[in-house]
């Protein structure tokens, strides 16, 4: 019998790579007053539902959707969390 199995997955920049939407953010902050702010990285979270069987094979699913569409590997890491 399947079920819903909700995983999220959070795409970021590796750390050496440039984060140009999180260099505007700090500027941002700091001229609005934010001086103790020393750095920013952006990140995306996808939140998948899926139809299936176990949650080991919805986190497999979704690594292999990571690798193909989501993420980009040479500049970027993901995570992958099943939701409870």
């Amino acid at each position: 019998m399947t079920r819903l199995v909700t995983v999220e997955v959070r795409v970021s920049l590796k750390p050496k790579a440039l984060d140009p939407e999180g260099e505007t953010v700090k500027r941002a902050l700091h001229r609005l007053g934010y001086e103790e702010v020393e750095d920013v990285r952006t990140a995306k979270i996808y939140r998948i539902e899926l139809d299936i069987d176990d949650e080991e094979e919805a986190v497999e699913l979704v690594d292999e959707m990571c690798r193909r569409l989501l993420a980009n590997p040479v500049v970027e890491d993901y995570e992958i969390e099943v939701v409870k």
